[in-house]
């Protein structure tokens, strides 16, 4: 929580940044007059990119196919997560990097703070096909009606259980996939262990206070309006949905008990939760499949989608995503890049990279963190062989389910606050501090006039 507060803090004090991107769609630095994107254009000079590395062999496959395409460019990566506050000071200085690695649920500020650019006549120029990209996750990077990044993973969660703790209590997957909350509070207390000197086993975990927005989708509520403009937190459906999450953990001594507890295991071990029989289900995103494969490739698991009541696969998603900053020194290089970084050919020699990878270990493939770019995941699936046993065979078909039924929260002008207004909100009730339509109420005043004030500015300038 501090650390998103601080975000927003980074980003008021450049708050004076109108640089060149507002309501009228401005797709250049500087107003874009000597910025001519051309698909078959020779591009050279200098691309330096904030907030990405080359750490495996999904990001360097890519990355050959942009020094093939791109022999003339010198491309620097400017490793680790993203400082936005260094990004953000380099930008009012004038002496951005050429391209910039994101969220995508921090395209919306970057975009109305004149931060980064539209990528109108980017997308034209190089013959970017958007119609490739999952639309949940356009959305996420379309700001006034301008496309403003091009996404790349999508990151959202499944439903991981331990099957043989599901079987001693005679449960089954769907009385933990968020179908039923009756039968997953039920499920929840017949299989958590608490000997009077603490937990041993945790029934389910909501995943509190990150996973609210997916708790209240399944139960019919959006905790922002499809414009961005209107906050929706203390919609009734929400605060059930809070009600019902915090009880989960009410159920098993409080957050702060199952938390402690959950801290506790080696994650990304073999000593993990569901390797050692301390944790019945929970929601969790699809990159730990691939955790729990390598450190305890035996476990006793089971994976579904999450549900909505109505008994729909859901899932939340949000991820990464490219875009170029306002006053980029070389726009054109930059734009090729995030098309090639991001298309089907380049996500497919990736996979076969990875692929590569597992058969030295001896390991079957089992694809990649579903991307953005839905042509390139339905090839990849194809690329999966007939090896993969259960229970991960069962793990990718989740996975994919889930990214064909995700959504994501819309991009707006006070990203930062928002989120921060919710996750305190829960925060206050994980806590003890609040009830939950008490602290509901307070999040949706807080959230509404970081907004309507972020939202004023953005008009005024337009």
């Amino acid at each position: 929580m501090n650390r998103t507060s601080g975000r927003w803090a980074a980003l008021t004090v450049v708050a004076g940044l109108a640089l060149t991107a507002c309501a009228t769609g401005t797709s250049g630095p500087e107003g874009g007059a000597d910025v001519e994107f051309d698909s078959g254009a020779d591009v050279s000079g200098g691309l330096s990119v904030m907030g990405f590395g080359a750490g495996d062999e999904v990001a360097t496959a890519r990355l050959d196919r942009v020094e093939d395409a791109m022999p003339d460019v010198d491309v620097e990566l400017i490793e680790g997560d993203l400082d936005i506050q260094q990004f953000l000071s380099s930008v009012a200085a004038g002496d951005p990097p050429e391209l910039v690695y994101a969220n995508r649920d921090q395209i919306g500020t970057f975009a109305s703070r004149g931060a980064i650019i539209p990528l109108d006549d980017c997308i034209e120029g190089e013959g970017i096909d958007t119609s490739q990209y999952l639309d949940s996750a356009l959305q996420q990077v379309t700001f006034d009606d301008h496309i403003y990044a091009i996404p790349e993973f999508n990151g959202l969660a499944i439903t991981m259980a331990n099957s043989e703790l599901l079987s001693a209590a005679g449960l089954s997957i769907e009385d933990v996939n968020g179908s039923d909350w009756d039968a997953v509070t039920a499920a929840t207390e017949t299989m958590m262990v608490d000997d009077g000197a603490g937990l041993s086993v945790i029934g389910f975990d909501s995943k509190l206070p990150e996973f609210l927005p997916l708790w209240a989708k399944a139960n019919g509520a959006d905790l922002l309006s499809e414009d961005g403009r209107t906050a929706q937190l203390n919609d009734p459906a929400v605060v059930e949905a809070l009600e019902w999450a915090v009880n989960i953990y009410d159920l098993q001594g409080g957050f702060g008990a199952v938390k402690a507890y959950r801290d506790s295991a080696d994650f990304f071990g073999e000593g993990n939760q569901f390797a050692t029989d301390v944790l019945g289900a929970m929601p969790m995103e699809t990159w730990y499949v691939n955790v729990l494969q390598d450190a305890s490739p035996d476990a006793p698991m089971m994976f579904d989608t999450v549900h909505s009541r109505e008994g729909d696969a859901i899932a939340y998603g949000s991820g990464s995503s490219w875009a170029i900053p306002a006053d980029s020194a070389n726009p054109e290089a930059a734009c090729r890049y995030m098309k090639i970084m991001t298309e089907a050919d380049s996500w497919l020699a990736a996979a076969q990279a990875r692929a590569d990878v597992r058969a030295e270990e001896g390991q079957p493939f089992t694809g990649l963190q579903p991307t953005a770019n839905t042509e390139a995941d339905a090839q990849i699936r194809e690329m999966i062989g007939d090896d993969v046993p259960e229970p991960w065979a069962s793990a990718i078909d989740a996975a994919y389910e889930a990214n064909d039924n995700s959504f994501s929260l819309p991009a707006n002008p006070a990203d930062a606050e928002f989120k921060s207004a919710w996750q305190d909100a829960v925060n206050r009730v994980l806590n003890g501090q609040a009830e939950p339509q008490e602290s509901l109420d307070q999040g949706q005043e807080e959230a509404q006039e970081a907004l309507d004030e972020a939202w004023a500015q953005w008009d005024e300038q337009g």
